[in-house]
């Protein structure tokens, strides 16, 4: 069969019947495009697991944006991508290789950012003393959205992307939120009441009638606030903090997941709320359970023998 046919279909068929997310199928385009291009793979047939470790190996040797060889995590999204279009031919009864004779590379344990409660604290603080000091009703509305958008990361756990594509139809008057999150998946959070504070207040605060949650831009051409506006926006908020390391979106994600299992939460739960498909994504946080463990031994345990 012929390979540019096949990709199609299994494009189509991860949008419509799996209900991948646009980004999600135009990188696997993407990377199904360049195995194809650089192995010159025509037909199905042609995939072999020769030409597969060839193209691994290729790709190990391509410069990367901060290191001489491309992330080995970056490589896995084109064996991934590879091995769900092989899994799709199998279902089809089209010959091709096995997908299992597709082994991912092992990844260093992934770590994650974080910040101190104390620089949280500073954080979250930031965009409400900025609004305090300006006089111009105007200006001040960015402070009260930006406020209304750390709140609501952190009460939530919400990815970047989820919370830019909230409507400003939100029912405040709840304390929970239903969110579509990856894989077109609904999930429930919930509103702390800071949170529900700061969102109200910044939505009474606005005049336009656009339908997203958050706007950016100036009043007479707003928009619907992107991740990179959100992120723009924070880097401002963590200078002022006075917080040296790195803080991204993400990072709130992290301190919601952190929080929440080091006050005595369970990992299913907290599996659930941030909208994990898999307990293994949720397990990076396991450092926080595992200190909480370290101080109940050293509390608990040979007291006896003392």
């Amino acid at each position: 069969m012929d390979a540019e046919t096949a990709k199609r279909q299994f494009l189509e068929h991860i949008e419509i019947e799996r209900g991948r997310a646009v980004k999600t199928i135009e990188n696997y385009d993407r990377y199904l495009t360049r195995y194809f291009t650089q192995m010159e793979i025509q037909e199905v047939g042609d995939i072999t697991e020769q030409n597969v470790r060839d193209f691994r190996l290729w790709l190990n040797r391509q410069p990367g944006t901060k290191s001489d060889s491309m992330k080995r995590r970056t490589q896995n999204y084109y064996m991934i991508a590879l091995r769900a279009f092989l899994k799709f031919l199998r279902k089809r009864d089209i010959k091709a290789i096995s997908p299992e004779k597709i082994e991912l590379a092992k990844l260093p344990e992934r770590q994650i950012d974080l910040i101190t409660p104390a620089e949280l604290e500073r954080l979250m603080r930031a965009p409400r003393v900025a609004f305090e000091k300006e006089t111009d009703p105007e200006k001040a509305l960015p402070y009260l959205r930006d406020s209304a958008i750390l709140e609501l990361l952190f009460s939530t756990g919400l990815r970047v992307s989820e919370l830019c594509a909230l409507n400003a139809d939100i029912d405040l008057s709840r304390d929970e939120l239903s969110v579509r999150g990856k894989g077109e998946k609904v999930r429930v959070v919930f509103l702390s009441s800071a949170a529900k504070v700061a969102v109200r207040e910044y939505l009474k605060a606005r005049k336009d009638m656009e339908e997203a949650l958050f706007v950016d831009g100036r009043p007479n051409a707003l928009h619907r606030i992107t991740p990179r506006d959100v992120q723009r926006h924070l880097k401002v908020y963590v200078a002022h903090a006075g917080i040296t390391n790195v803080v991204t979106p993400h990072t709130l994600r992290h301190a919601f997941a952190t929080d929440l299992l080091s006050n005595g939460a369970d990992i299913r739960s907290v599996q659930q709320l941030l909208g994990h498909a898999s307990i293994n994504t949720t397990q990076i946080y396991t450092h926080i359970t595992d200190s909480h463990l370290r101080e109940i031994h050293k509390k608990f345990h040979g007291k006896t023998r003392s």
